[in-house]
């Protein structure tokens, strides 16, 4: 019996002395080209799960083989250790966040370290850290300075169970993001940062990234800003000074206004409803509308609205015409105004209809003409303009420009564009966050800390009461301080940030974590952009849009050199599982689940339910603990198996029958190597032309040349790990039937097994690096795998001697050939036509076209 494979005293080993000679330790090189490769870095929750195992995976695979090419490979790793996760969880299990987010930091550490990834741990940093976030409030500073950072009150979503604001890419279908508890809305005075402001730039540098990100993240993110281009129309209030002022994309249907439509959040409404006598009645069906905030947006409430007792003027006809408080018009977007057209807008007709609202047609399609007495939904098409004074009879969208141009020139109208995107709210009344560095003065109003008394220290000695409410606002020691201008008493601002501030900014900070300034300019310059991200889909607009936008502003500020932070991207799909349930116990562990399918809690015995595969959660028992599969079949084993089960933008499901499979190769594979280690490690690689070897032989190079190139390429150009993996495997199999047949006296036997060896350990080493280690060392080869130049291929040797080339008539095979490879048309014609089966098939018919894919088929079509 051969050499047993022991995993972990192997992977134990190599990282030991990955990390004595600190392999992976990197400094600026400006002698060698550059890779920053990036997974997102984690919550500290407390433990990694199977997510978190194949998104450092696909990244330490990345960094390792870029590593092997020749580039100075930049690959750390950090904790974004602040916000909601860390507190809650700290909550719950009756701990002070610092403490949980401190220990839970050392556990991770310990579990990532054991797989083996090639971080250079020396740049790791916590969010939490003050080193790290007294930058952050540098640049909160910056920004106040120029107007990016401002103070306003505003209608903000609320969740009730966080005790917190959240931002509005925060709520999810109308829950908190982190909870799921249904959000309110509240006034509230927060502080906000002027994304807006970086609108246009932030859509028109998507096409920078298009073939490099993901289209479905661009769609995201374009949708998400909102780019819309139309006009502001003013519309006089009868009887009062104020105008109101509404955006459209569509000005053609002006015409058909035939009332206006203001939130009921909206100042105006408020004061038209005093005037009229209504207020009380405004407040009610406001507080109801923002009950129903929820399914108002996903189009799910009835419309409904509150007349006013007010009219505006038509601004082209001077028409009067109602207005009406609408639950379906949101302040947040556009100026919370809205013309209604009831005939060319589905949710104006629905509500004109409900309200006995006149619908007037002022657009017709080119072959009908409409009435809106029968009409049973909104014409909303392009068309031509009817009813619309001088600009009737002109087509819809040359009227759109017509009639700008008319408003502008009257002065109640321009031209306008819009954005859905709004300012982003960082204030958190959360304790577990970077403290927001500013003071209130009575004498002074709001006055930003001095950069020298930076950080703002988050007080670790504050404790959470059990409802989560922050403790900041009622700690004196944090809370009263000296005003920065003035010298006189203030109070600190007690908010501290979204967590999504520290995030937007760490990749740039791993390029000099230890600096004393924020960003080292020659150190930012060459290590960024990141070359690679990696990570979830679920960020593609909270983090990723943040990220861009601050970006943008950092280069704007001065630290930064670039446009954009992340070059490639690329979102890698879920682990998934099965769940088990019982009738009688709920949720099963696998374990709790019988050979033949029962539940084997308390002796139950019930036929258990198995679900369809889904995301791993502890509520439904169906995870995987990567330490459990770490200690059962070692790092390496853990690592193949989630390469090789799905391509990285898939959904991986898992298999306990996969896993299995990848151990039992990594054992043939060690075994090999242990069998002819001895014979082979003194031999030289086979560098002949190999006109002196056997056939099979010279089969075994080719197919070695033939996978360096095929592997070279999945993980070069498309990054398909799984059928690199696969070509390794076939490429094992290829040799052990090789090693059946060929004989060891043959000339070149033992050249050619360790040229064919060597390969295979280089080329499976990014993906299963401990064990190629330990078998490279037992092939007698010197250094590390790690620092070894990745393998070259020769095309001479890896051109195929005899190829098949399918011989079609009409598109259906009729016949096959065998042809040396690299046969030209005219030959491959000459004996394809030359076939019985071909022959058969053209008799009594003309050629009129000969289609010919060199070294796949030859087909001839004909009648």
């Amino acid at each position: 019996m051969g050499e047993v494979y022991k995993p972990e005293e192997i992977e134990i080993k190599w990282q030991r002395i990955w990390e004595e000679k600190g392999v992976f330790r990197v400094k600026e090189d400006p002698d060698k080209p550059k890779y920053y490769v990036l997974e997102m870095f984690p919550y500290p929750s407390g433990r990694i799960h199977m997510g978190h195992v194949r998104n450092y995976t696909i990244g330490d695979v990345i960094a390792r083989y870029k590593k092997m090419r020749g580039f100075n490979v930049l690959h750390p790793m950090g904790w974004d250790a602040f916000g909601l996760p860390a507190e809650n969880a700290a909550l719950k299990h009756g701990v002070h966040p610092a403490d949980w987010t401190y220990d839970n930091i050392d556990y991770m550490r310990r579990q990532l370290r054991r797989l083996g990834f090639s971080y250079d741990w020396s740049r790791e940093f916590a969010t939490c850290d003050h080193e790290y976030y007294r930058h952050e409030q540098r640049f909160f500073i910056e920004m106040l300075e120029r107007g990016l950072a401002y103070r306003k009150k505003t209608l903000v979503n609320w969740c009730p169970s966080c005790h917190t604001v959240l931002a509005n890419e925060q709520v999810e279908d109308g829950a908190c993001w982190r909870c799921g508890t249904e959000v309110v809305q509240r006034e509230m005075e927060g502080w906000f940062f002027r994304i807006t402001a970086y609108a246009e730039e932030l859509l028109r540098d998507l096409e920078k990234l298009q073939g490099k990100w993901p289209e479905k993240v661009l769609v995201m993110q374009r949708n998400w800003i909102g780019k819309s281009e139309g006009a502001e129309i003013e519309f006089e209030v009868d009887g009062l000074p104020e105008k109101i002022t509404v955006f459209t994309t569509r000005p053609d249907t002006l015409y058909g206004v035939t009332f206006v439509s203001l939130s009921p959040e909206h100042p105006l409404a408020e004061r038209l409803a005093e005037r009229a006598g209504i207020k009380e009645e405004l407040l009610a069906f406001r507080e109801k509308a923002r009950r129903a905030r929820r399914e108002i947006e996903e189009g799910l409430a009835e419309k409904e609205g509150l007349f006013l007792e007010a009219y505006a003027i038509h601004p082209l006809t001077g028409e009067k015409v109602p207005i009406y408080a609408a639950n379906f018009v949101l302040m947040e977007y556009g100026t919370g105004a809205v013309m209604a057209v009831p005939a060319h807008d589905q949710r104006d007709f629905e509500f004109a209809r409900k309200y006995g609202l006149p619908i007037k047609v002022v657009i017709n399609p080119e072959d009908a003409e409409l009435d809106p007495e029968t009409m049973e939904a909104a014409y909303e098409e392009p068309g031509v303009m009817v009813n619309s004074g001088p600009f009737t009879g002109l087509p819809s969208e040359e009227g759109k420009r017509a009639i700008v141009e008319h408003l502008e020139k009257i002065g109640v109208g321009r031209k306008k564009v819009s954005y859905r995107l709004r300012d982003w709210g960082v204030s958190r009344q959360r304790y577990w966050g970077c403290p927001i560095p500013v003071v209130y003065c009575e004498r002074c109003g709001v006055v930003p800390e001095k950069l020298e008394n930076l950080p703002v220290k988050l007080p670790l000695n504050a404790q959470i009461d059990e409802a989560g409410r922050s403790p900041l606002p009622k700690l004196e020691s944090f809370l009263k301080t000296e005003c920065p201008r003035c010298g006189g008493p203030a109070r600190r601002e007690t908010d501290t940030f979204d967590t999504f501030v520290e995030s937007s900014w760490y990749f740039a900070r791993f390029a000099c974590p230890d600096a004393k300034e924020p960003l080292v300019s020659e150190k930012v310059h060459y290590w960024l952009p990141v070359d690679q991200y990696i990570g979830g889909i679920e960020h593609a607009i909270l983090h990723l849009l943040y990220a861009r936008f601050f970006t943008k502003v950092l280069r704007d500020l001065g630290y930064l050199h670039l446009d954009e932070p992340f070059e490639k991207l690329l979102t890698q799909g879920m682990v998934i599982k099965e769940p088990y349930k019982c009738p009688r116990h709920g949720w099963l562990y696998p374990e709790e689940v019988s050979e033949s399918g029962t539940c084997l809690k308390e002796g139950c015995g019930e036929r258990v339910i198995v679900g369809r595969p889904e995301k791993m959660s502890k509520s439904k028992c169906n995870v995987v603990d990567p330490d459990e599969m770490i200690k059962r079949y070692g790092a390496d084993t853990v690592r193949l198996f989630m390469l090789f089960a799905a391509p990285p933008e898939r959904d991986l499901e898992w298999s306990d029958q996969g896993i299995e499979g990848a151990f039992r190769f990594l054992k043939r594979l060690y075994h090999l190597v242990s069998e002819w280690s001895e014979k082979i490690r003194e031999v030289e690689p086979y560098s002949g032309d190999g006109n002196d070897l056997p056939s099979e032989l010279k089969a075994l190079r080719r197919k070695t040349h033939q996978t360096i190139r095929k592997v070279t390429q999945d993980l070069e150009e498309r990054l398909h790990f799984n059928t690199a993996i696969a070509a390794i495997m076939e490429l094992v199999n290829h040799l052990e039937d090789t090693l059946k047949k060929a004989s060891p006296e043959a000339p070149g036997f033992y050249e050619v097994l360790k040229e064919t060896l060597r390969a295979i350990v280089l080329l499976l080493s990014p993906m299963t690096p401990h064990i190629c280690e330990e078998l490279w060392e037992k092939l007698g080869e010197k250094g590390l795998v790690a620092e070894t130049e990745w393998p070259e291929w020769s095309e001479e040797v890896a051109r195929e001697e005899e190829i098949t080339v399918v011989v079609q008539v009409n598109g259906k095979v009729r016949d096959q050939l065998r042809v040396p490879a690299g046969t030209p048309e005219e030959r491959v014609r000459e004996l394809a036509l030359s076939s019985s089966k071909v022959k058969r098939h053209l008799e009594g018919k003309t050629i009129r076209k000969v289609v010919f894919v060199p070294g796949r088929l030859i087909n001839f079509v004909a009648n």
